[in-house]
């Protein structure tokens, strides 16, 4: 039911919080990518992160929209991904009323739910990483799938390609099985 108000909306913010070394930077490019080149969107990327590299504070953010981008940054997201508890406690209150809320399910824990989240998603995406694929690398990958598959606001082709074409050639293999899993996950089998 969202997903079809948002996508009969222009402006879509994207928002994606974690901690560095959670590849949340490389997520939001992967997003923006698919969105842009392959869905013939207009998106725009931003980043930020704490001054710390691993460990710290991590956030990207894409804003699609059918007309050109005029202001890059999200102001209240209307999907947000929280991938750590420290995203949870910076981002929650941003999320857009009627929004699409999505968490690593292991890393994050709300304890009273906004009344704006409309939709609630989420996945255990480091331990699937660890214990599918014994790789916590490929977390961000499988987020990427998991999103793409809720939102329904890219076709899942084009985020593979976008994935494919942005990690290493020798890690192909692995993040398409990442993707994969994400995508394929389903919330009720737990």
């Amino acid at each position: 039911p969202l997903m079809k108000v948002v996508m009969c909306m222009s402006r879509i913010e994207i928002k994606i919080g974690g901690f560095g070394g959670q590849g949340v930077i490389l997520g939001g490019l992967i997003l923006a990518r698919a969105l842009s080149i392959y869905e013939g969107k207009h998106a725009a990327f931003t980043q930020e992160y704490g001054a710390e590299a691993r460990g710290g504070s991590s956030a990207s953010a894409v804003v699609v929209d059918d007309e050109r981008v005029d202001y890059p940054y999200p102001v209240n997201p209307d999907i947000l991904v929280l991938m750590s508890q420290g995203a949870m406690k910076s981002y929650l209150s941003s999320i857009k009323k009627g929004g699409m809320l999505i968490t690593e399910k292991d890393l994050v824990k709300i304890e009273k739910m906004p009344e704006e989240v409309a939709e609630f998603h989420s996945i255990p995406a480091t331990r699937l990483a660890e214990e599918i694929i014994h790789n916590k690398i490929v977390t961000n990958i499988i987020m990427v799938g998991f999103i793409a598959k809720v939102t329904g606001l890219v076709s899942k082709e084009n985020v593979k390609r976008s994935v494919l074409e942005m990690v290493p050639a020798r890690v192909r293999d692995m993040n398409e099985k990442a993707f994969e899993i994400g995508y394929n996950y389903d919330e009720g089998a737990e």
